[in-house]
């Protein structure tokens, strides 16, 4: 796969909604301020709504085993964890990014660790997906070599059911990140090794997927000027 780079750059514990205050300063209102406890910590990614105005989304922090939680936020602010992790070969640990979902209300998601293989005690991150039921499943685990590693960012989807997301870890470089596919049946396959100086390294933030069918999507450090990138990349 071709990689193009398209610019380089020069350079939360608690849930909240802001409403409308006329000409006053938008008001505020936390909905759920997070304990450290089994309730989860640390919710630094997105939460994604359904129809109901319920709020579905990961804290890398805190949990049964404080290796992180996916929870739901009722629309009145009743917080209910919907998984904890346990951390070791078995799921995953420290969910560093935000969820999707698909028709079946099943939910997607990465972990930073987890899953048995590599990058020291825990394993080098997952791919997950969550049943409505509450169980969970371990679509991949990465090693931290080719197949890359510690996944920051969440994935996408496309109508096939296949996912695409980003590692900040592994490649042709050990160190460098790639950019993967993992198809329904749980198949990965590296669709870009980022190779730092000339497209960029450690896409923190996973991908978009353009209507085009390309994947978009940002380096954090390296490329041309070692500012990062912007970068292109046909699935």
């Amino acid at each position: 796969m071709r990689i193009n780079a398209l610019g380089m750059f020069a350079a939360a514990s608690a849930l909240a909604s802001l409403t409308a205050g006329g000409a006053e300063a938008k008001a505020l209102r936390v909905l759920h301020a997070f304990l450290d406890g089994c309730d989860g910590a640390t919710s630094n990614a997105p939460v994604i709504p359904d129809q109901n105005g319920n709020l579905f989304g990961t804290a890398l922090q805190g949990g049964a085993s404080n290796n992180g939680v996916v929870f739901e936020v009722a629309a009145d602010g009743t917080e209910s964890v919907l998984y904890s992790f346990a951390g070791g070969g078995g799921d995953g640990r420290r969910p560093e990014s935000g969820l999707i979902s698909d028709g079946a209300c099943n939910f997607y998601g990465t972990t930073r660790n987890g899953g048995g293989h590599g990058c020291g005690t825990y394993g080098c991150g997952t791919v997950f997906r969550l049943a409505p039921d509450g169980a969970e499943k371990v679509l991949y685990a990465f090693t931290g070599e080719r197949d890359g590693g510690e996944p920051y960012g969440g994935v996408v989807a496309d109508s096939a059911g296949n996912l695409y997301g980003t590692t900040i870890a592994g490649g042709v470089d050990d160190d460098l990140s790639v950019v993967f596919k993992l198809s329904a049946k749980g198949k990965e396959t590296v669709l870009h090794a980022l190779d730092g100086a000339n497209d960029g390294a450690w896409p923190e933030t996973g991908v978009t997927l353009g209507s085009n069918g390309k994947l978009y999507g940002t380096a954090y450090a390296e490329g041309p000027d070692q500012w990062g990138t912007v970068f292109a990349l046909k699935k």
